[in-house]
């Protein structure tokens, strides 16, 4: 069996780099590890850092496909972070015209959460810990 002993990184294809940046810098707020431009693949890589923990690779190509269906396609459903407060980063995110859904209840834990979506329209969850 692999001894595997966390997630390293989760990647993110965008169409439009500046607006992915700015989102997922100034509103949500993570730092900037590196930022390389790629000649040969006409290509942005921005590595991003949550609390210095996890890794977000954030990636422009200039082929990139749309998912095949929303949101059930195969592959990852959504991406969720964990939050202390839902609903005031629910009133953050709407504040910054990001188009959020209602605040719901996990059923078997009894926590909030909340889906919206980045420039890409990659589904993101907010989880209240």
């Amino acid at each position: 069996m692999i001894k595997i002993k966390h997630i390293h990184h989760v990647a993110i294809l965008t169409d439009n780099y500046e607006q992915s940046k700015k989102f997922y810098t100034e509103i949500l707020g993570f730092e900037i590890i590196a930022e390389t431009y790629r000649a040969e693949r006409n290509s942005y890589k921005l590595d991003l850092a949550i609390n210095g923990l996890y890794q977000i690779e954030l990636f422009s190509f200039p082929d990139y496909r749309e998912r095949g269906s929303y949101p059930e396609s195969k592959g990852l459903r959504h991406l969720a972070f964990a939050v202390d407060d839902v609903e005031a980063s629910t009133a953050f995110l709407k504040s910054k015209n990001v188009d959020v859904q209602d605040v719901r209840i996990d059923e078997l834990t009894g926590k909030k959460f909340v889906f919206f979506i980045d420039p890409n329209g990659q589904p993101l969850e907010l989880y209240e810990e």
